[in-house]
C-alpha cells in the first residue's frame, strides 16, 4: 500500500502519524522458521540484506508477513541514505560492509499473522497487533502532535499520516495514507551524461534526467551537484555499458552528451518545477535500485 503526497489532513483526529523513514520498503515473510525479504516489486532481498532475517529470527513468529522500511542508521539514530547507498547495490555483501553499514528493519504494518490475512482490518487494529508482538515497531503518534516540526528539527524526511479506520490495499496509492515531506524529492531516470571538465575531466560532469510522459521520455534537467568522487566513479561504471548512439529523449537536449538506455532510476532533491517543466536546483541523492523506470512519470 502506497501513500500520496500532501499536507496534514483537516480531520486529524481520524489519523495517526508515523515518522517517514528514508529507506527502502520491504516485506518480511516468516513461515516455519524460514525467512524471506521482498522489495516492493517482488525482488528477493534476502541475500542482499541478511541482517533482516537474523533479527527476524528473534521475533518468535511462526507465520507472519510484516511490512516496513530498511534503513541504515547513522549518527544520532537518524537514517543515512548515503549509508544505504553503500549497501543497495551489493547482492552479496561482505561481513566488513555489513559491520560498517548495518541494515535495520523498522516494521510499521502487519499483513498476515498465524496464516490469517489482516488486509481488511482497520489500520488501528493492525497496529495494535503489531505493537503487541513487541518486535521494534516505531511508535504511532496522535495527528495533533508536533511530530512534523520535531522531524524537521532532527533532520528527518517528514511524516506519514494514516487514517485509523483504513484497510490495507496492496499496490494501491491511496489518500488513506498521506506523506508530508519537508523537502521535495522525486525519482528521475538517467538518459545520458555530460562529460566533465576541470577536476571532473575524463568522467561525468552532470547527469541528464528524464521522466516518462504521454509524449514519451522527456528531459527535465541536468544534475551536477550532490555527488562524491566515489559516487561519480560508480555511476560511470554502471552507465557506460548502457551507452546508445542517439538521445533517448523526445525533446531537444543541447550540448555534446553521452546517451544511455533509460534503465537506471535515481533520486533527487529540488526546489521547484519551472514553467517549462524543468527541475530547479536538482541535487543528486543516489540510485534507487528498488524503483522501476516506467513508474517515474511527470
Amino acid at each position: 500500500m502506497l501513500a500520496v503526497p500532501g499536507e496534514l489532513p483537516a480531520d486529524r483526529e481520524e489519523y495517526g502519524l508515523e515518522v517517514k523513514w528514508d529507506g527502502i520498503r520491504a516485506l518480511v515473510h516468516l513461515e516455519g522458521g524460514a525467512c524471506r525479504v521482498n522489495g516492493r516489486h517482488g525482488a528477493d532481498y534476502t541475500r542482499r540484506y541478511p541482517e533482516v532475517c537474523e533479527s527476524a529470527a528473534g521475533f518468535g513468529l511462526d507465520r507472519a508477513i510484516v511490512d516496513g522500511e530498511l534503513v541504515v542508521l547513522g549518527p544520532g539514530g537518524r537514517p543515512s541514505f548515503q549509508g544505504l547507498q553503500r549497501r543497495m547495490h551489493l547482492p552479496d555483501p561482505s561481513p566488513a560492509m555489513m559491520r560498517r553499514f548495518p541494515i535495520t528493519f523498522l516494521p510499521f504494518d502487519l499483513l498476515h499473522l498465524g496464516g490469517i490475512a489482516l488486509f481488511d482490518l482497520p489500520y488501528r487494529d493492525r497496529r495494535a497487533l503489531l505493537d503487541d508482538l513487541d518486535i521494534g515497531a516505531p511508535p504511532v503518534f496522535p495527528c495533533d502532535t508536533d511530530l512534523l516540526a520535531a522531524t524537521l528539527d532532527q533532520g528527518l524526511e517528514g511524516v506519514i499520516a494514516k487514517r485509523l479506520d483504513s484497510p490495507y490495499r496492496p499496490g494501491v496509492r491511496t489518500p488513506w495514507w498521506i506523506k508530508v515531506k519537508h523537502h521535495d524529492t522525486r525519482e528521475v531516470v538517467i538518459g545520458g551524461w555530460k562529460p566533465g571538465k576541470g577536476r571532473r575531466e575524463g568522467g561525468i560532469g552532470s547527469l541528464l534526467a528524464g521522466v516518462f510522459t504521454e509524449e514519451g521520455f522527456v528531459h527535465v534537467g541536468h544534475i551536477g551537484t550532490g555527488f562524491t568522487d566515489a559516487a561519480l566513479a560508480h555511476l560511470l561504471g554502471v552507465l557506460e555499458p548502457l551507452t546508445i548512439p542517439r538521445s533517448p529523449f523526445t525533446n531537444e537536449v543541447g550540448g555534446r552528451n553521452r546517451w544511455v538506455r533509460p534503465e537506471l532510476v535515481g533520486e533527487v532533491a529540488y526546489t521547484m518545477w519551472t514553467h517549462d517543466r524543468r527541475l530547479r536546483h536538482p541535487v543528486w541523492r543516489g540510485l534507487r535500485a528498488d524503483k522501476v523506470p516506467a513508474e517515474v512519470t511527470l
